[in-house]
């Protein structure tokens, strides 16, 4: 069996720029770009997206697939194979690494984690059908808040945590209101969130809505509203709004490497040296949203795939494999 210099995990921003940045070193990469694990598809959860408005170099933006699709036609351009299958197995106890999935058996002296993490999501039939379709469904306010279609409409939040306080808040921007939902009747934020929160309040831009969860989301094409159901009281509620955005965590997709990587209380990858993306485990990195808990932007995954690329192509010279 002859042994793969680089093998890449994962085919979202950030593995799809490591094999961009490991081709043209001459690396040979090979890819596993997935097939349905977690949920998730070749591409990652771009392929979920309909407009990506804030990526450079798309002035008028640009589909998800449509844009995902580029990327993984520059890493093949310069040399990039494709297995297009999920990871069974991995054995990171020894060198060279083994990797296996349903129908291959791979060998490796690096490894470039880039599986990425996905949205939690209520697991509503419309409420999915919507956020596939682009029709106002979204788990990212960044990624799709200032669409036209979401501009001087009222807008619901459901969360009660940072990221829930923190995506509201960036909606304010643009919305007419942002109703925040929250299954208690108090927030989980930090201080400083909550102190933000009902400073909105205060000015009129944001409406908590306590001790109710979603049951429903209204709407054919497009969300017309959300139905909620009162923790407490059991009583139904239907809120119009243009737009739900849910932000009740992330879930990395790191269930295959429990046993060989250490990861953080969350399930993500822990980096030893914040910086570079070494693992505990000489010769595998991890790049993109498996580490990232923070940004969880394309841009910032398809950074730290080229520091993954770099990173291993040191490390391989290093080692004198070249």
């Amino acid at each position: 069996m002859s042994i793969e210099k680089v093998v890449i995990v994962g085919s979202g921003p950030a593995g799809l720029t490591a094999a961009i940045y490991a081709a043209r070193a001459a690396l040979q990469p090979l890819m596993f770009e997935g097939f349905n694990a977690g949920g998730l598809i070749p591409g990652g959860q771009l392929m979920f997206t309909t407009d990506v408005e804030n990526y450079p170099g798309f002035p008028e933006g640009v589909m998800g697939p449509t844009m995902m699709q580029a990327f993984r036609d520059q890493a093949e351009r310069f040399g990039t194979r494709f297995i297009r299958e999920d990871v069974r197995k991995v054995d990171f106890s020894k060198r060279p690494f083994t990797l296996e999935s349903d129908e291959h058996n791979v060998q490796a002296h690096a490894v470039v984690i880039a599986t990425g993490a996905r949205a939690n999501w209520m697991g509503l039939e419309n409420e999915l059908r919507l956020a596939k379709s682009g029709g106002g469904v979204s788990a990212c306010a960044v990624c799709d808040g200032a669409l036209p279609i979401y501009r001087d409409q009222d807008l619901v939040v459901v969360g009660g945590g940072d990221s829930a306080v923190e995506e509201g808040s960036y909606l304010t921007k643009f919305a007419k209101m942002v109703y925040l939902v929250h299954r208690r009747d108090q927030l989980r934020a930090s201080k400083t969130m909550q102190q933000r929160f009902f400073k909105l309040v205060e000015e009129g831009k944001m409406k908590p809505v306590w001790d109710s969860i979603l049951v429903d989301v209204h709407g054919d094409q497009s969300i017309t509203g959300v139905r909620l159901r009162n923790v407490k009281s059991d009583e139904l509620r239907d809120l119009n709004c243009k737009g739900l955005f849910l932000a009740i965590g992330h879930t990395p997709n790191t269930e295959l490497f429990k046993e060989s990587l250490e990861l953080d209380d969350k399930g993500y990858v822990k980096p030893p040296n914040p910086g570079n993306t070494y693992t505990n485990v000489e010769g595998v990195f991890a790049a993109g949203d498996v580490v990232d808990h923070t940004y969880r932007q394309a841009v910032t995954a398809a950074g730290t795939g080229c520091m993954a690329a770099l990173d291993a192509e040191r490390w391989l010279a290093a080692q004198g494999l070249e």
